[in-house]
This record gives structure tokens, sequence and C-alpha cells, in this order.
């Protein structure tokens, strides 16, 4: 009965692909046969701080223009793959209701990633929430959702009752980068004042500049946590 069960379910709500948005063949699978391995991964060489790729001349530093600029609060980050190379696939999971892509981004983000990942010792995984607006209107937290899709992998638990947004700000995207960190002034607070987390993750969709991620570090090392990273599935591009 199950088995028939699941099967009448994807023929009526068929798993799609974040590749190329078609029901995934085979059945089942996270991602399409002929459209694995179109995504191409980032490169082993990326910044030793928030994780984007390098150019030549940044690989002998070892750290991009943004981070040789600019103090992060968090320690470091990961991701997966380059925003410019998925943004469509980002775009469907983010607002189109594709939430079954963060099965295929999470597998991928954590072999990508495993070595270090296995370093890390995560107490928890902490999505990076939403304003009430925008959860009531989207009907779900895509770093939630992807945040939960890591979780099965890494056995960590996932916590959203720790940081809460109250307020809610501009689109990121829509301003520089001392905008960015000026919407984000005040736009989250801690929901739990007696954390005990010595190691955490915070989860999210995209790191453009970090300053999403430095503002809530900044709450829980206040708090007493002491490692902060960052899993995103993808990122922006490298500045000079």
């Amino acid at each position: 009965m199950g088995r028939t069960f699941d099967a009448v379910m994807h023929m009526l709500y068929p798993r799609r692909c974040p590749v190329c948005d078609d029901a995934v063949s085979p059945a089942g699978a996270d991602v399409c046969r002929d459209c694995r391995g179109v995504f191409p991964a980032l490169p082993e060489e990326t910044c030793a701080k928030c994780g984007k790729p390098l150019s030549a001349r940044q690989k002998d530093e070892g750290y991009c223009g943004d981070c040789l600029r600019i103090d992060h609060a968090f320690d470091r980050g990961f991701s997966l793959f380059s925003y410019r190379d998925v943004a469509p696939s980002v775009y469907r999971f983010k607002y189109k209701g594709r939430q079954e892509y963060a099965s295929y981004y999470a597998g991928r983000f954590v072999k990508r990633n495993k070595r270090a990942l296995g370093r890390l010792s995560l107490d928890a995984l902490i999505p990076v929430p939403l304003a009430k607006k925008k959860l009531q209107k989207r009907g779900y937290n895509q770093a939630e959702v992807f945040a939960r899709a890591l979780s099965g992998h890494l056995r960590v638990p996932v916590m959203n009752d720790i940081i809460t947004r109250v307020r809610d700000t501009k689109p990121q995207k829509e301003l520089d980068y001392y905008g960015r960190r000026n919407n984000l002034k005040n736009a989250f607070i801690m929901k739990k004042n007696d954390v005990s987390l010595k190691s955490v993750a915070l989860v999210d969709d995209i790191y453009t500049t970090g300053s999403t991620a430095d503002e809530i570090a900044s709450l829980l090392k206040q708090s007493g946590v002491r490692f902060v990273y960052v899993f995103t599935p993808a990122i922006g591009q490298l500045q000079s």
C-alpha cells in the first residue's frame, strides 16, 4: 500500500529536477540522470574565510578582496556553487516552492565539503530567519528547508528557536555593502539568552557580502558561542 501511495503521489506531484525543473528521471532521484554534473561545484581553492572562489592573483594571499577588507564576525564560510551558475535553480527553490531541491543541494554540499565538515564538531544548524510577512507569503523558509536536508546527512540538530528577526528589511540585493550593513542593524535578536552551544553553523541560501551572517554571528558570540560557520548552497562573485 505504501509503495502504491508513493507511486500515485509521484504521478500527481512529481519531484522536480533542480537543474532542468522537469519531473526527475528516474523517479525517486534528486536530479535527472542527464543533469548530473551540469552544475559545476566550486573549485578546491577558495577564500579561507568566506569560501568564495579566488582569482589567480588572490590564490597567493588565500583570501578574496572582500575578506581582506572586512573583519567578519563568523569564522568560516562553506558553499557549493557559484551563484551565477545556479541562479535560476536557487530562485525557484527560494520563491517558487521547489523545496525538494534541498536534498540535492545538501547531498552535493556534504560531498564537496566532507573533509572540512568532519573537523567542525557542530552542535547545531541555525537557519537564518525570515521576516514574518515574508514567511506567511512564501509559506516556508528556504534556509530552514536546506538546514533540515543537511541535518539528515550530518546528524546535527536544526535549532530555529534561538535567533528571530524582529524587523523587516529592504531586499539586500538592492543595496551596496554599507547599505546592507545598515539595513540589518537590530534586525535580529536572541530568543534564548542561555545558549550553551560551542560550535554552530548559520544556514542560508546565498552568501554575498556576509552582512547577514556577521550580524547574527555577533549576537551568537556575545551569548557565548565560540565558533560560528556559514553554510550556503550558492555564493556570489569574488571581488578584486
